[in-house]
């Protein structure tokens, strides 16, 4: 047989194990970075109210002395804030700030929310275009019932947000690639190949049944794919056997055709043997000539109902009444 009869195969076995395999571990990733970005922004900004934190500790608002102004333009971008302040329980105290604190955009506070809080604000300060000024609420590191307040620049914690998304995504695409090319080794040498195999012997066995060597050699693994192998060799040995006994019962349908061609021949004879019988006026001729009419009869009905079962044509089905008495005396 040409191509035209062969199966054809758009993607192998392996190449889409090799997908899914990539998909899936860059799924697993994804589910593992969302939480991550989340921690991550967190972190960040607790690590801002701490630096905060230890400005207000070096420039106290609460001193008679007072702080030189440059100094706290210092502090504050060391700081990375337009302005500190400290609420205590009693007041509200301006730590440090700018002559001219922008607009405050959003608001967040260390202290509420959760885990899909923390994903969410992430997600959505990823996807700005534009720098926001946050203004940020944490409780003091050292004094919990002291809140302090910091208002900042988004685009420095977004450009640091990109940095660690861009390390992550490398380092996935890195497990992605030596998981998936160790696993599509595994599965090519435990599973493709033995398939591999099995698809080409189906196919040749298609091509020519009969072939002796086109014989799967079964192996000697106790997994599924054993299983298959050796029942594929079994159903190759059953077809092999039903293909040279339908041979050989095709040859001898040939011989009794032409058994019966002859028998239908001598059975003319006999008809036209019996017609001239008929003629006889002897009584006792005349009581066995139906019988033979009747034997005569059978055996040509038998040689035809041969003819067509040798034919391979299935005879048509007649319904018909008939008296139950002649067939229980045929039978006895």
């Amino acid at each position: 047989m040409g191509d035209a009869g062969r199966p054809r195969i758009s993607m192998g076995l392996s190449a889409r194990l090799l997908l899914l395999t990539v998909f899936f571990i860059m799924l697993s990733e994804f589910l593992i970075y969302a939480p991550s970005i989340g921690r991550y922004r967190k972190v960040y900004l607790e690590e801002v109210v701490t630096q905060a934190h230890l400005a207000t500790l070096t420039l106290d608002p609460d001193s008679a002395v007072k702080v030189d102004a440059e100094l706290e333009q210092k502090v504050l971008a060391e700081v990375g804030a337009h302005g500190i302040m400290l609420i205590r329980p009693d007041r509200r105290v301006l730590a440090v700030s700018k002559d001219m604190p922008p607009a405050i955009d959003a608001a967040f506070d260390l202290r509420e929310g959760g885990f899909m809080v923390w994903i969410r604000d992430a997600m959505v300060a990823q996807l700005q275009s534009e720098n926001r000024v946050l203004r940020v609420l944490a409780s003091s590191p050292r004094d919990p019932g002291v809140t302090i307040e910091v208002v900042l620049d988004e685009t420095p914690l977004r450009l640091s947000m990109y940095g660690y998304s861009s390390r992550i995504l490398q380092l996935s695409v890195v497990i992605a690639l030596i998981t998936a090319g160790l696993l599509y080794l595994s599965l090519q040498w435990l599973t493709v190949r033995p398939m591999r195999r099995i698809t080409e012997t189906l196919t040749a066995f298609r091509e020519d049944p009969e072939d002796e060597e086109r014989t799967i050699a079964a192996s000697h693994r106790t997994d599924e794919v054993g299983v298959a192998q050796r029942e594929l060799a079994i159903m190759q040995d059953q077809v092999r056997a039903a293909l040279r006994q339908k041979t050989r019962l095709a040859t001898l349908g040939a011989a009794v055709a032409k058994i019966n061609h002859d028998l239908r021949n001598t059975l003319a004879t006999a008809v036209l043997v019996s017609d001239r019988l008929s003629d006889i006026d002897d009584p006792e001729v005349k009581r066995m000539a139906p019988r033979l009419f009747d034997a005569i009869d059978r055996a040509v009905q038998l040689c035809s109902h041969t003819l067509n079962y040798v034919a391979d044509s299935t005879p048509p089905l007649r319904r018909a009444r008939f008296p139950l008495r002649d067939l229980v005396e045929e039978a006895g």
